[in-house]
């Protein structure tokens, strides 16, 4: 591959009508960069990732119906356990947002409060029930108190079919990780996708760009993200603290 080699590619926005995108973006990094390590099982078709602390447990596996990604997190320094699930839909860079932080602290955004990251790129709150809503109606979040647990959900009205995805996150989560993934999540910065992943529901509301960029660029990028991860060394299943009392919207 030459450097002057280049390839078009289509470039998707705003990130919660993406799609999921290459699991691996999540999977590798953790084992490479953070150490987690894997058990396979040739005809299931999951994969599992333990942490090297042994308090996270990472599972992958397609369902028909449900959410794809869970990780579990023991009881730790105090805090109870916690999870975290999400869709298959679910932009694989927004969950990677979540897992840095939780291997990486020092990714995590200075805030620990979740909605900032989204009002700053104008999300507002709903018109008709708590929480907030993107700036095309398609995403939502909210902090359901009496079940003490967050849910993003990003869909196209109320048909079945417009459904998308759903991330979940219990009320013990620590917030800096929950704020990691909404910073993720509103990002502008459009992702690369194939669009035959997306229906044409969302291709007709997604914006999506046509960019030629050298094929180095596209192919290196995941060992770029975990060259870049490697660089500083961080403890095992180590959350970043959650210095601010826990805000309640329902």
């Amino acid at each position: 591959m030459t450097e002057r080699a280049r390839v078009e590619v289509d470039f998707v926005a705003p990130r919660h009508l993406a799609g999921g995108g290459d699991p691996a973006w999540i999977t590798v990094p953790l084992h490479r960069a953070a150490g987690w390590s894997y058990g396979n099982d040739a005809l299931m078709p999951r994969v599992i990732l333990s942490g090297p602390g042994q308090k996270a447990l990472l599972r992958l596996e397609p369902v028909t119906e449900g959410q794809w990604w869970t990780l579990h997190h023991a009881p730790d320094a105090g805090r109870p356990a916690w999870y975290a699930t999400f869709g298959g839909r679910t932009p694989v860079e927004a969950i990677a947002g979540f897992t840095d932080a939780l291997t990486h602290p020092h990714t995590a955004p200075a805030t620990s409060e979740p909605y900032v990251p989204l009002l700053a790129q104008g999300w507002r709150p709903s018109r008709d029930r708590d929480g907030l809503s993107s700036p095309d109606g398609f995403a939502h979040i909210e902090h359901f108190t009496s079940a003490d647990s967050w849910f993003i959900t990003a869909a196209i009205g109320e048909d079945p079919q417009g459904q998308l995805w759903q991330a979940r996150f219990a009320g013990t989560t620590p917030l800096p990780l929950i704020a990691a993934f909404t910073r993720a999540l509103a990002d502008p910065t459009p992702l690369a996708r194939d669009l035959l992943g997306l229906s044409p529901l969302v291709q007709s509301r997604a914006q999506v760009t046509v960019r030629e960029i050298p094929a180095a660029q596209r192919a290196f990028a995941l060992e770029r993200r975990i060259q870049k991860l490697s660089s500083a060394a961080s403890p095992p299943d180590a959350a970043p603290r959650d210095p601010s009392p826990r805000r309640r919207t329902r």
